[in-house]
Order: structure tokens, then C-alpha cells, then sequence
């Protein structure tokens, strides 16, 4: 299916509503092989009609995330006003990345973004409610510290958010040096040695490449915010394989969790999308970006795994339970925007 209009109307929303784009400003659209064309030519017209100076750049798909990207396209990142990222394996852990965000573009990352995922998740919801459902999250968990954390899978975990940085992606961007995402996450990057006990995720991981929807329920079980066993059936024995074909202990480290809201979102296998399940919290392993705030530092890579309806207690209350938000600062908001 093509959706030829609809979804120019989703990308106009990704040029005018998300990355703020000004005429004469020069917008860099990058993608690497395994990208939609449909997407990336979509945001490309729609960047071209609101009157930027568009540069659209192609590479080759490498084998991690996180490699760092072709020589000409760090270059590019840098001397641009506005950077969309669409490739499948991401840079957002890589200098040259970084380094853009220094010399002051502002960043947008898609990554595997598909044209059923763009309608879902940009063009068909009601994208201002959803910012103020993550603003007032964002700040409830900026108030917080404790969280203790279960779902009907298996999870109960209990971490400390302390002093942290709480980040409300809402993939809207507007000055120099600003970054954001797709809209519907919340993220954070909790203390260390406070993240202690069972983590399942069954809905979905990636990577390794072999991974995605989840078939059966893989638990970690977390010491001070390390993966010191993984148990499950074959899919768990591929993560752990390809963690410990890494050879880096920072591999085994939690990055960061995040919770997500977005009401288009659906498990589909792409993890842009999986990671923004309404309710849903999903964490990273692996490589740390700076603005986190923590301990963990860079790796030689990073997955994201999603748990889902879960509850959480925040401080003694409840926030959130078997993946509803109930909490009186969110259940008005939330009521609206779910379908």
C-alpha cells in the first residue's frame, strides 16, 4: 500500500511541526540501504516545498548500530542547520554524531521508520495531546526517585532515579544543538548500583539482527545495574551470544529506561515503533549517551528491550497499572489519546 497522500501530510507534520524547519535553512535527510525509499523521498518533497535547502545522502547499511558513519556524510551532519536520521542502524552513539550536535544542527532521529509507522504514529494521532501527556509524565518522574517496577511476565525490579536528567522526547526540535526523537518516550538513565532484580521483556528486542518480536519471555536478572544471567528459550541465547561476541563488558550494563506513550504505536519488529507501545517501559543496554548523566559510558553497541503492562510505583504510588496510567496528573490525558 502506497499511501501517496496521506503520507505527505505525515511528513509535512515531521518538517513543520517537529524539526521546525525555516526557508534557507540547510536540512541533510540521510538513510542508509536497508531505509524506506517511500519515507525518505516523502520527508525530502515536503522539506524541498517548505522551502529548505535539502541534501539527501545514501550508505551503505552496516552490520552494528553505532559504527561510525562515511567521512563525506559526517561532514555533512556538521555543516547542516536541520539532520533527519532514517537508517536502520543508527548513529546516535557514535562522535560524529555528538560533534554535530556541538557545531549546533538540530537532530531528529527516525530510524527505521516504515510508511504504516509514519501514519500510525505521526499522521493519524493527535500529536499535541501526546506532548502534554509526556510533558507530565516527564515532570512526575522528575519529582520522583524510587520506582518499583512488576508485569503479569515476570518483571520486579526496583531502581533510584536520584538526580538524573528526565527526557521528554517529543520529537519536536527548534534550536541549535537540540535533539529529539520519535514522539510518545519518556527516557531516563537511573542510578547504578539502585537497579537491582528480574527483567522480562516480552514484547520485542533488537538488536542482534536475528531478533525482534519476541516469541517467549527472555529474562535478565539485574545486580546493580548489570545483566548477570539471562534464562529463556532460544531467542535469550542469541542475545546473550551476541553480548559476549562483543567482548565488552560495558555491553552488559543498563543504559537507561524509558517509558512509552505513543497511541499509534504497534509491536511490529521495528524497534522505533515497539519502544512507544501506550504504557509499555523499555530499557537499553549497552552504549550510554552522555546527556544521561550516568556511569555507564560507550560500548561497542546497544539494544533496547520492551516489557509490557507493566505497574509501577513511584515514591509508595501508583502511576501506572498493567500498563494504564492511572495516576490523577495523567489518566485524564492518557483516556483521551488511547485507542
Amino acid at each position: 500500500m502506497k499511501y501517496d497522500w496521506e503520507l505527505k501530510k505525515a511528513a509535512k507534520t515531521v518538517i513543520g511541526e517537529m524539526v521546525n524547519l525555516r526557508e534557507g535553512e540547510n536540512i541533510l535527510i540521510y538513510a542508509d540501504t536497508a531505509a524506506d525509499k517511500q519515507v525518505v523521498d516523502s520527508i525530502a518533497e515536503a522539506a524541498h516545498l517548505a522551502g529548505g535547502v535539502v541534501c539527501l545522502l545514501w550508505y551503505e547499511t552496516r552490520p552494528e548500530v553505532g559504527i561510525e558513519p562515511p567521512k563525506p556524510l559526517a561532514a555533512a551532519m556538521k555543516a547542516s542547520d536541520v539532520v533527519i536520521e532514517l537508517a536502520e542502524k543508527y548513529l546516535i552513539h557514535t562522535r560524529s554524531y555528538h560533534e554535530t550536535l556541538k557545531a549546533g544542527s538540530r537532530n531528529l532521529c527516525l530510524t527505521g521508520m516504515t510508511p504504516e509507522m509514519m501514519l500510525r504514529c505521526i499522521g493519524n494521532i493527535n500529536y499535541p495531546k501526546m506532548v502534554e501527556l509526556g510533558d507530565a509524565l516527564a515532570e512526575l518522574l522528575r519529582e520522583g526517585d524510587e520506582m518499583q517496577m512488576t508485569t503479569p511476565a515476570g518483571t520486579d525490579l526496583i531502581s533510584q532515579i536520584g538526580d538524573r536528567p528526565v527526557f521528554h522526547n517529543s520529537g519536536i526540535i527548534s534550536k541549535p544543538g537540540e535533539q529529539s526523537f520519535l514522539g510518545g518516550q519518556v527516557s531516563w538513565a537511573p542510578i547504578e548500583e539502585s537497579i537491582n532484580g528480574t527483567m522480562v521483556f516480552d514484547g520485542s528486542l533488537w538488536p542482534p539482527e536475528e531478533l525482534g518480536l519476541l516469541k517467549t519471555p527472555m529474562v535478565l536478572e539485574i545486580e546493580k545495574g548489570e545483566v548477570k544471567n539471562i534464562k529463556g528459550d532460544s531467542e535469550a541465547k542469541v542475545l546473550e551470544k551476541w553480548l559476549k561476541s562483543l567482548n565488552d563488558l560495558n555491553m552488559f550494563k543498563i543504559a537507561h529506561f524509558s517509558y512509552g506513550f505513543n497511541p499509534g504505536a504497534r509491536l511490529s519488529g521495528t524497534i522505533l515503533e515497539d519502544e512507544r507501545i501506550f504504557g509499555c517501559v523499555e530499557m537499553g543496554i549497552g552504549s550510554q549517551r552522555p546527556r544521561f548523566k550516568g556511569r555507564v559510558g560507550s560500548a561497542k553497541a546497544h539494544t533496547d528491550g520492551v516489557m509490557l503492562n507493566p505497574t509501577v510505583i513511584l515514591d509508595g504510588e501508583v502511576i501506572e497499572k498493567e500498563g494504564k496510567f492511572i495516576h490523577p496528573k495523567l489518566a485524564k490525558i492518557a483516556d483521551v489519546l488511547q485507542i
